[in-house]
């Protein structure tokens, strides 16, 4: 391994000391979909950018994960809703082992949350819904792009850009078929809260007998 730049803060030298009160089985709410929301709309009132980039963790048939960021579209009762087309890679993935793992990261706040649970598509009709709001170039780009599949170079993506534009002009743009959305329904969420001398707070919840129950580990 090469030594870094001069000037650059060491790998193995670089850290920061965590200030915060800390948190606490009482700071909690009882349902943490719910505790979620608080932190996330925590996050997005402090300016964090892009507080619903999350981190999407899968594996494939072989057992060998893959980790990517993708865009939290939604949370409600049931879990966390992104969206993706079916055909790519994390989608297969998706489909093959049925789970998935979510990590944010609000780092600014000290803060970071995972979530891990079954995953299934969302109905059709939420994801038509969904897609109908989106800006016009993103829906082109749902149509324009073979997600995942290898491009001999820039300019084959943008002649699909220019069919799709030339397809749908004047008009509205449908959902592909192929793409659409999935929701996480987490069996577990945990709630990282930065401490000083790395004597972090960790809270998870864990599903048990139809409810949740909130355990403290270790750092």
């Amino acid at each position: 391994m090469t030594d870094p730049p001069p000037g650059s803060p060491g790998l193995r030298t670089l850290r920061h000391e965590y200030e915060s009160r800390g948190l606490h089985r009482a700071d909690l709410d009882p349902d943490p979909l719910a505790q979620f929301a608080s932190w996330y709309e925590g996050a997005a009132a402090e300016g964090i950018y892009e507080p619903h980039a999350v981190a999407l963790a899968t594996v494939d048939p072989d057992g060998r994960p893959a980790c990517r960021y993708v865009l939290l579209r939604g949370v409600d009762a049931r879990g966390f809703q992104f969206f993706t087309r079916y055909t790519s890679a994390k989608a297969r993935e998706l489909e093959a082992s049925g789970h998935a793992a979510l990590t944010w990261g609000w780092l600014d706040l000290h803060r970071s949350v995972r979530a891990t649970g079954a995953v299934q598509r969302l109905p059709e009709a939420e994801s038509d819904a969904y897609f109908a709001g989106r800006p016009h170039g993103s829906q082109i780009a749902a149509w324009a792009s073979p997600q995942s599949e290898v491009l001999t170079g820039r300019d084959v993506l943008e002649r699909r850009v220019a069919e799709a534009e030339a397809r749908f002009a004047g008009g509205p743009v449908p959902r592909p078929a192929d793409w659409g959305g999935y929701l996480l329904v987490p069996d577990q969420i945990e709630f990282w809260q930065g401490r000083r001398n790395r004597l972090h707070d960790r809270l998870r919840y864990r599903r048990h007998d139809g409810g949740w129950i909130v355990e403290r580990l270790a750092p």
